[in-house]
């Protein structure tokens, strides 16, 4: 894994700005801490920093290789997960490998022989930039579901482009303007963005599935993948070994590193499932024990109480589950200050203000998991492909109207300062996104209304909420050097599943039944059996105290960016009176009461670090 950045300007010469390319790439250096590399052209610069997983001799970036007269050059993050296969065709086919194993490599050649087809032909989570001197010409690729970020801006006659916002804020002619769009997605929609939403005036991000071309012609952008409706004509054994053979295919293909290879573990279904094939692969290649890591909070023993969402901790399964599956297990407990003080590190890990403590927490967590490993495997994804979560099934989980995950829109609206909830119309600005996401589903004609109800609720999920949460891991664990691998998003997976009807994904009476049914015998039953607990939360009261001065501090500070745009009278009320009720979560399944202070507290922090213009 690694971070990329540069851009292309037909109207200066950019062999003169090594120092701008270097200033845009610095910013990258906690995505890529053992390397750094610049490549400059009259038109063209790229800059890359590494984190080393494969072919630590000859991965290094920008990569450049020519075929005959012509050039080319790429930076890439990511893991290409069918590289070895990749290489066999292309060195049919004439090429010749300078590295042993690099599926950097592999990439630049298969753009090198089938252009901008190639992207179809990866498996696995990228983002990249190719440059053709000979063509002039810049290509952008995203992977499928969005596991790797890719950020874009036009500036006149330049394209400037990143892994992350703030490589493209490092550049001079990129300013840190936030529109009422902008304002709107972070208080209305945040922490989660429209898709292709970069937040900042005149940024965009380049969507999962999509690529982008840019040469003296100008800008085409081209959907290179989508989730295509279909019948399924599988019946519920057959599914569910097919389910069962691309998982064990899917992880062991994600075992592949020469560094240190690790797991999260919580005791759930998804992260047990990806620890027993992992632990096993291991084991029989001779390379275990497997390291496993859970995370937990001080206090959660004495505070921890069931609820609708969380109905059980981890504390006791993912102990049970270590020692049934052999593994060497690290429980990280978080105390609070430092999940406080973490607020702020996850602000500019992510550039934005984001999930919280659920941020802070996943960036102290990965940060103690990089003292001994640089690849992870997470669960991360399951539920919004297998459908685990509670409005999948409750209909009262599910508001009507609106996405299951952003609720209590009107009471949000009332924080903000009267005029700023005037321009901004809440309502009519989320239930305007709601329906853009509905228009783009892809329906299955004939399909019974139940059914056509439920691939809806799918693809709301997949397209809208689990890109937040990929967000959130992969800038929570690259900002401290990790490189995070999540197995359920393998799009051959997520398009098979995609198909299997609400009824056998649902099967036995229980969320994600038919993953359920795939893993029998990999699990003890007990673990099989458990019902879906998210990724925890602190329940300590000192954590809402902390944050609820943090607020008061901001609202006495006269200088303050947050107060121009939030109802000060009515925060103030709140932090008082507790008046705004907390019978569900603002957003997701975890924020309530204390996650709304933090989130305010994030904003503020983000105003002031960024030196955020509102326009």
């Amino acid at each position: 894994m690694c971070g990329i950045t540069g851009w292309v300007d037909w109207d200066a010469d950019l062999t003169r700005e090594r120092h701008t390319l270097e200033a845009m790439t610095a910013t990258l250096a906690r995505r890529g801490p053992d390397d750094a590399g610049l490549w400059l052209a009259t038109h063209a610069a790229l800059g890359h920093r590494r984190l080393v997983v494969v072919d630590p001799e000859g991965g290094g970036q920008p990569m450049v290789r020519r075929r005959g007269e012509r050039e080319y050059t790429v930076v890439y993050n990511g893991e290409l997960y069918n590289a070895p296969e990749l290489r066999r065709e292309l060195e049919a086919r004439g090429h010749n490998f300078l590295t042993s194993n690099s599926d950097t490599e592999a990439l630049l050649l298969s753009y090198v022989e089938w252009g901008e087809n190639c992207v179809e032909r990866f498996n696995g989570i990228f983002a990249f930039a190719i440059w053709s001197e000979a063509e002039q010409s810049l290509f952008l690729g995203r992977d499928r579901l969005g596991v790797k970020p890719l950020f874009y801006a036009r500036r006149g006659g330049s394209l400037l482009f990143g892994s992350e916002l703030k490589a493209l804020l490092a550049h001079p002619a990129v300013r840190p303007e936030v529109d009422d769009e902008g304002l709107a997605e972070i208080f209305l929609m945040g922490p989660s963005r429209t898709p292709g939403q970069g937040i900042f005036k005149g940024i965009e991000e380049l969507r999962p599935g999509w690529c982008l071309t840019y040469d003296r012609s100008g800008l085409s952008r081209r959907r290179y993948w989508a989730l295509e409706s279909r019948p399924h004509l599988d019946d519920l054994a057959t599914t569910a070994a097919h389910v069962r053979e691309l998982f064990i295919d899917t992880v062991e293909r994600q075992l592949v590193a020469d560094v240190p290879v690790c797991t999260f573990l919580s005791g759930g279904l998804d992260s047990s499932a990806i620890t027993a094939l992992a632990a096993g692969a291991l084991k029989r290649a001779g390379l275990g024990p497997l390291h496993t890591y859970e995370v937990d909070y001080a206090g959660n023993d004495r505070y921890f109480q069931p609820n609708h969402f969380e109905p059980n901790s981890d504390a006791q399964w993912a102990g049970r589950v270590s020692s049934a599956l052999g593994t060497m297990h690290h429980k990280i407990v978080i105390e609070i200050p430092e999940l406080t003080e973490a607020l702020e590190a996850s602000v500019l890990a992510n550039d934005l203000p984001g999930m919280a403590d659920v941020d802070s927490s996943l960036y102290l967590f990965c940060r103690e998991i990089k003292k001994n490993a640089t690849v992870a495997l997470s669960g991360e994804s399951a539920d919004e492909i297998f459908g685990g979560y509670p409005w999948f099934r409750q209909e009262e989980a599910r508001p009507a109207g609106t996405f299951p995950w952003i609720t209590m829109t009107r009471e949000r609206a009332a924080l903000l300062a009267p005029e700023l909830a005037a321009r901004l119309r809440p309502e009519e600005y989320v239930a305007e996104r709601y329906r853009e996401a509905r228009a783009e589903v892809p329906r299955l004609a004939g399909e019974e209304p139940v059914a056509a109800h439920m691939r809806e609720i799918f693809y709301l999920n997949m397209t809208r909420f689990m890109p937040t949460l990929l967000d959130r891991k992969d800038r929570m664990s690259m900002a401290n050097g990790l490189e995070v691998r999540v197995p359920f998003c393998d799009h051959r997976l997520a398009e098979y599943v995609w198909n299997i009807p609400w009824a056998m994904k649902s099967c036995d009476g229980m969320e994600k039944g038919i993953l359920r049914r795939a893993l029998k015998g990999l699990l003890p039953e007990e673990v099989l059996a458990r019902r879906k607990s998210p990724y925890p939360k602190t329940h300590n009261p000192a954590y809402l105290a902390a944050v609820q001065d943090w607020v008061r501090r901001i609202l006495e500070d006269p200088n303050a960016p947050l107060r121009a745009l939030v109802n000060t009278a009515k925060i103030q009320s709140l932090l008082q009176s507790n008046e705004m009720t907390f019978d569900r979560p603002w957003f997701g399944q975890l924020m309530r009461g204390p996650q709304l202070f933090a989130y305010l507290a994030q904003v503020d922090t983000w105003l002031r670090q960024y030196k955020v213009v509102i326009c």
